[in-house]
């Protein structure tokens, strides 16, 4: 696995193996890597020629008084992870690289992120949409991996690939869990060990509803009303929402009559967690 940090060198890198035949799969993240991200580079690395994976803490998606500063990082070990899932490009941009003057330029993707995340992070969609934007710019056509867990974020990135026709297939891959359930995330290391203990409380409730929803409940606050139920009984968390939504457009349902998602978040005393699960009639 080879490393960068100059944009210059990853769209040439990207171009010239384009241009030997070989495919692209790009994997971006925020570093601090864990199984969840080795899941989707494996996957880009058993499907594509060249994997392009990038590790970069997009300040655009933070708030000011959210966790920049403090967000969790390990380039060294990330570097060896990332190599040991088989990535042959690993990208490692400073802010000044990827931001070298002023940003007078955001992507807004709507309908898909509005309410949910949005209304816990109004700024963070927007930071999200730019940076992925960019990134697909640099590397060019590709397959780009991201993971179910942040799934209003998967529409997001699909929707932006799909409406600026940026030649870039988003694929989404399954959440990869704990044994107990709990979604893995980098923000995961901010939990004391009673919160650990406590958290998987989003899976459970997560499991609830789908449940409900294979026997035959149809309507969709009856479920949320059984999730929300689920978390409010576990005292250390503080139940954000728990809703059910179309699978795509992320909007209300009137009633559940296919395929739907199941999200959560909730706050803990160190940190808030975000889950989501598919649920369909009949289906368990």
């Amino acid at each position: 696995m080879d490393t960068v940090s100059a944009t210059a060198e990853l769209r040439a890198r990207a171009s010239r193996a384009r241009c030997d035949g070989r495919t692209v799969g790009l994997v971006p993240t925020m570093g601090y890597l864990h199984d969840g991200h080795l899941s989707l580079i494996e996957r880009s690395v058993a499907e594509q020629d060249l994997t392009v994976v990038t590790i970069f803490v997009n300040p655009l998606q933070f708030a000011p008084e959210e966790d920049l500063d403090a967000y969790p990082r390990d380039p060294d070990g990330d570097a060896a992870k990332a190599a040991g899932a088989g990535a042959g490009l690993l990208f490692t941009p400073s802010v000044d690289e990827m931001y070298p003057d002023e940003v007078l330029t955001t992507v807004n993707v709507t309908s898909v992120t509005e309410g949910l995340e949005s209304g816990a992070r109004p700024s963070h969609f927007s930071g999200v949409a730019t940076v992925v934007t960019k990134l697909f710019a640099m590397v060019g056509p590709c397959r780009a991996y991201f993971g179910e867990k942040d799934y209003q974020q998967l529409q997001l990135t699909a929707a932006l690939a799909r409406d600026l026709s940026l030649g870039v297939t988003v694929v989404g891959c399954p959440t990869v869990r704990e044994r107990d359930g709990l979604a893995m995330s980098s923000r995961n290391a901010y939990l004391t060990p009673g919160e650990r203990e406590a958290a998987p409380v989003l899976h459970r409730a997560l499991r609830s509803g789908q449940a409900a929803i294979a026997s035959g409940e149809t309507d969709p606050a009856t479920v949320e009303t059984l999730m929300g139920e689920v978390i409010d009984a576990e005292p250390l968390v503080t139940l954000d929402y728990a809703v059910v939504r179309h699978p795509r457009t992320i909007r209300p349902l009137e009633r559940i009559d296919g395929p739907v998602r199941l999200l959560v978040a909730a706050q803990l005393p160190h940190a808030r967690l975000i889950d989501n699960l598919g649920a369909a009639p009949g289906v368990r």
